[in-house]
């Protein structure tokens, strides 16, 4: 077996050709497991469910007689699945459809199915399908935009120092009685691991359980500031220290990420098995 990619070995931070034709080849898988160790979740048993959620706003091809079609994609990426694709070559890959012809948009959409699910399965002895809808234009003014349902923490007036994750500033009141609550902040930002752009995102954390204290875990969301690491590694972060120093009984962390490339990346994670959240865009998106 070949070895796993490595980030490195990506697309980003290279000059680019921009592909004149339909081309599978140029999607970019880079395994999880890596990450995953690093927070001391390893093999198939996961601490979570969910999916990542992706949308792709730069979606074209070819039709029979050569005029350009047009459509939004929504992608939805099972979390057990032991690949991500990185985003730049997910980018390049669709790309590569704007001078293709097919005969529909059904076409394009199987063939989104068929190469997306066999690049983030890769190197795995299972196999699953990709979620892809396709919307065509004429739903483009159906597209809601909707900032993440919550008790908005920016709201605090605080200090600050950490640029890097911080798990130590989380807690939570274990001599209360539980609550059940929403938390929402806009101030998450971490940066890519190759080039060092920043990404910038909202993110919003359920649980049900001791009553986290709200100020450690705005400083705490604000520390990964200065992180390296992609989105989807972020938000696993993020589930796994607060169910290690808050311990609620429930929690779900889900991240909005302001797209790049025509491209925005939306974990979500869950302590329980639940129906996926609607792929939203807020209004930074």
């Amino acid at each position: 077996m070949n070895p796993p990619n490595t980030p490195e070995q990506s697309p980003l931070g290279h000059a680019t050709v921009y592909p004149e034709r339909y081309d599978a080849s140029l999607l970019f898988p880079i395994a999880r497991a890596a990450q995953r160790e690093a927070l001391g979740v390893r093999g198939d048993a996961l601490p979570f469910f969910g999916a990542d959620l992706w949308t792709a706003f730069e979606l074209s091809w070819l039709n029979a007689r050569g005029k350009p079609q047009l459509a939004i994609a929504h992608f939805t990426i099972p979390c057990e699945t032991p690949n991500i694709i990185e985003s730049k070559s997910f980018k390049l890959y669709l790309n590569s459809f704007n001078n293709s012809v097919f005969a529909d948009a059904q076409a394009v959409r199987e063939r989104l199915v068929e190469d997306l699910s066999l690049a983030v399965w890769q190197g795995s002895e299972r196999s699953g399908r990709v979620g892809v809808k396709l919307l065509a234009p004429e739903m483009f003014d159906r597209e809601p935009v909707h900032e993440l349902d919550g008790l908005d923490i920016d709201r605090l007036d605080l200090e600050c120092t950490h640029q890097h994750p911080a798990p130590e500033l989380l807690s939570a009141s274990t001599a209360e009685a539980p609550v059940t609550e929403t938390l929402t902040s806009r101030l998450l930002k971490s940066n890519c691991p190759v080039t060092g752009q920043p990404d910038w995102g909202s993110v919003q954390i359920r649980y049900s359980g001791p009553q986290i204290d709200q100020a450690g875990l705005l400083r705490y969301i604000v520390s990964f500031r200065g992180h390296n690491d992609f989105h989807e590694h972020c938000v696993e972060r993020i589930f796994q220290d607060i169910t290690a120093r808050c311990r609620p009984t429930k929690l779900s962390v889900y991240a909005r990420y302001t797209r790049r490339g025509g491209l925005d990346i939306n974990p979500f994670r869950t302590s329980w098995p639940q129906t996926l959240p609607p792929n939203v865009r807020t209004a930074r998106q």
